[in-house]
């Protein structure tokens, strides 16, 4: 058995069942052993953003890691994009990046690199295997490392002479090291604070987004303190729809977030970070608590945030009454013009239960929620770190953890063009993604951006014309076709409807142009 063989038995006993990949020399003999663990499913992306954006988004819908496989330093830049949203995210994702053999990096070849690096300001855990023996045991820390909580990305560096050479066998399965528990003089601190009944903002991240019980308990913890719950704005995973609480959510304009905020004079961290603007605008502040609020800690985004919220409802003992939830109600169908909200009306019209939707819609989902909130129970997956190219990738991989639900890539034209390669990974795989690409022609996000940064009220020719898409055209029936996936344009409401519900019906994926 050689380091390769080690490795992927190591990967998969200790529950590392699939690699999404681009291989190529240095990574060949860990392509080549996949046949001695014919268990491990191998997904090949064109485009190791793909890959990693697909690692991303099966860790949000299955809670343990994927791996992936990418070549060398160049392979792993590629990826760094949506590792920094897997970052961000707290998804745990194994990575396995090739390394040219121990005895060839003297020479400085022309794809030598400091791949350790370019791992660190993603990782939380990086390690190159020193020899094919070492190799095993590496693997098992590395999943070890990913399942660390909250989750993180863990990155082993594989040199080609360590795959090819002789190793001892696989590796056990290591234990992550238990979840960090809360004070109890910090709980105590917090129910002290609530019992004031002073004005009060419950923020909470992914540990309480992604669960609706969760959720209901922090809801019923502040609907007895005169708080308020409110949502961070871009959660890894939400927990949505009918039957679940309605979370309020950090808006992404500065002026409106800070509205929300207004009047809070505490503001209780549960598994979330002070609230800060997206970027610094002139005139406008940084923090978006009211300055005179305080900040309270009850528990970090590393720490058993669940457990807190539990202790400090036993602490308070909060009503025991459910909380109010969205209740199922579906909207007409929309006719006529073809809008954004049109668009979110009619997937909220038509989305099957337990559905999924990768968002990266930018401007056009800024009223998603409000369309959505009655639909039926769903999983919401945001872009956590800002980095574009996230959705179609992200949609891609929930598909794969998930292949039982229905995946909604919901996407802006710009923002597919990043990683539209994971289309042909849906169309390789038959996965049940139906992609809707916002189509206006344009990054208008960056129109708003320009003004809000103090930019010329009328921008000039030059300055418009990055921001425009149009010229050419993007042609994204054609684009999708020629990945292998069935796709069509739509230029009305009633189009946009038919379209969508043939995605729905028909199996495999399908790709629609909404012309708004």
């Amino acid at each position: 058995m050689n380091g390769a063989q080690a490795l992927i038995r190591t990967l998969y006993d200790a529950g590392v069942d699939t690699c999404f990949m681009n291989p190529g020399t240095s990574e060949m003999h860990f392509v080549a052993a996949l046949d001695s663990v014919p268990e491990m499913r191998s997904i090949l992306c064109l485009f190791e953003g793909v890959a990693t954006g697909c690692a991303d988004g099966y860790a949000r819908m299955t809670g343990k890691p994927a791996a992936t496989l990418l070549h060398l330093g160049p392979g792993l830049g590629n990826g760094i994009s949506n590792l920094h949203n897997g970052r961000k995210a707290h998804s745990p994702i194994v990575n396995i990046v090739g390394e040219h053999a121990t005895y060839h990096l003297k020479y400085d070849a022309p794809l030598t690199s400091d791949i350790e690096g370019l791992a660190r300001p993603v990782s939380g855990w990086v390690r190159t295997s020193p020899n094919a023996r070492a190799v095993a045991e590496d693997g098992a820390e590395a999943v070890a490392a990913a399942r660390t909580h909250p989750g993180q990305v863990a990155t082993l560096i594989l040199p080609a002479d360590t795959a090819w050479g002789a190793a001892g066998g696989p590796a056990s399965p290591q234990s992550p090291p238990p979840k960090p528990a809360v004070p109890e003089e910090r709980i105590s601190a917090v129910a002290r604070l609530l019992r004031r009944g002073e004005e009060t903002v419950l923020l909470v991240g992914d540990q309480v987004m992604c669960s609706a019980g969760v959720s209901e308990l922090a809801c019923r913890i502040a609907a007895g303190a005169n708080a308020r719950v409110v949502g961070n704005r871009a959660a890894a995973r939400v927990s949505r729809g009918a039957g679940r609480p309605v979370l309020a959510r950090l808006p992404y304009p500065v002026d409106q977030a800070l509205s929300l905020l207004a009047g809070a004079r505490h503001v209780v961290l549960a598994g979330a970070k002070d609230p800060v603007g997206f970027f610094a605008y002139p005139d406008s502040p940084s923090r978006l608590a009211p300055p005179d609020a305080d900040i309270h800690l009850l528990a970090s985004e590393d720490e058993d945030v669940p457990a807190a919220l539990d202790a400090l409802n036993e602490e308070l003992g909060a009503p025991a009454a459910p909380t109010p939830a969205a209740r199922l109600e579906r909207p007409a169908l929309p006719t006529g013009q073809l809008t954004p909200e049109a668009v979110w009306t009619a997937l909220c019209a038509l989305m099957p239960e337990n559905a999924i939707i990768a968002d990266e819609s930018v401007t056009c989902g800024r009223q998603a929620y409000p369309h959505t909130e009655t639909a039926p129970p769903h999983d919401w997956l945001h872009v956590t770190g800002g980095s574009i190219g996230q959705g179609l990738p992200a949609a891609t991989g929930a598909a794969v953890a998930c292949p039982d639900r229905q995946v909604f890539a919901m996407e802006g034209d710009g923002s597919g063009m990043y990683t539209l390669q994971a289309l042909w990974t849906q169309a390789r795989e038959s996965l049940n993604v139906v992609n809707v690409i916002f189509a206006n022609r344009s990054y208008r996000i960056l129109q708003g951006e320009l003004l809000n940064v103090g930019g010329d009220a009328e921008p000039g020719p030059r300055a418009q014309a990055m921001m425009r898409l149009d010229s050419p055209e993007l042609d994204w029936v054609s684009i999708s076709e020629g990945m292998g996936v069935p796709a069509v344009r739509v230029e009305s409401a009633d189009a946009y409807v038919r379209a969508l519900s043939r995605g729905i019906e028909e199996p495999g994926p399908l790709l629609i142009e909404a012309m708004i």
